[in-house]
């Protein structure tokens, strides 16, 4: 027989599932960040570096640095008073060059329409 916390778990993970992939969604939704992505999707990368490859203030980065940690998208190594910077998982690479295709696609699509000669009423000629 069948119990109620049979029935909810599923629900329960999948909920749990839907709210950490919003959450890391949010924690990616920011320029700075993808393009922090960008760089380190070529290895580990000190501060400094990423500082200088991003173009933002030390301030600024690590802010940025601390959300990817939080939501596991980057870890850190320390090296006495160094720190750097990689990818925690790969897979997200993967996720950011399928969004980047789709994007890419998307762009295509819109500058082919634009190209379209339109009609005299204004309406794109099929």
């Amino acid at each position: 027989m069948l119990s109620v916390s049979d029935v909810t778990r599923p629900f329960s993970t999948d909920r749990r599932l839907l709210e950490l992939h919003a959450a890391t969604c949010r924690t990616l939704a920011h320029p700075t960040r993808l393009a922090l992505i960008e760089v380190l999707r070529d290895g580990e990368h000190s501060v400094s570096d990423l500082v200088r490859a991003v173009g933002t203030t030390a301030a600024n980065l690590s802010q940025h640095l601390a959300a990817m940690r939080a939501a596991g998208v980057v870890t850190v190594r320390r090296a006495g008073r160094y720190a750097y910077y990689h990818i925690g998982d790969r897979r997200i690479l993967t996720a950011f060059r399928l969004i980047r295709e789709v994007l890419l696609a998307r762009l295509t699509r819109d500058a082919q329409l634009a190209e379209r000669p339109t009609t005299a009423r204004g309406a794109r000629h099929r």
